[in-house]
């Protein structure tokens, strides 16, 4: 079985407004929901500021709690980062915790927060450290084998 990534643009998702979704989801809400709902498995590529995962991750992860059939509820997923001095080891714990009200089944190991990003990549954007290269790759194995029936 082939597997394919696609990344999700967060960008046109509102701030989360209670109003606004009484009267239903935002298309670029309701898109995202779809394009989760569809997914076999959710990859988070988390920032951290402040200690913490992002606002926008934040707030897109509201919208997708909400409704009758929230699509993260119960899907495989697993997170990785890319950041300062200790990588996003504090986001990815935050974003853990709150990935687990949704009872996301979650790839708990390896871990990647890589660390000192700006020595990690190239010009392109091309991860060149082969340790963190390998731990991807064992990730990324690790959620397709959690995402398989």
């Amino acid at each position: 079985m082939g597997w394919s990534f696609k990344v999700a643009e967060l960008a046109d998702v509102p701030l989360f407004n209670m109003d606004v979704e009484a009267v239903g989801f935002p298309e670029p809400v309701a898109d995202l929901r779809d394009e989760i709902a569809t997914a076999d498995a959710v990859l988070f590529a988390c920032p951290e500021y402040n200690n913490s995962f992002s606002g926008v991750l934040k707030n897109t992860i509201d919208w997708l709690s909400r409704g009758p059939k929230p699509p993260l509820l119960g899907k495989p997923g697993a997170i990785l980062g890319a950041g300062g001095r200790f990588g996003t080891i504090r986001a990815q714990h935050h974003l853990r915790q709150t990935l687990f009200h949704e009872r996301m089944n979650l790839v708990m190991f390896p871990e990647v927060a890589v660390t000192s990003a700006f020595e990690q990549f190239d010009d392109d954007l091309n991860l060149i450290n082969d340790r963190y290269r390998d731990q991807v790759a064992r990730l990324v194995e690790a959620l397709i084998v959690l995402a398989e029936p």
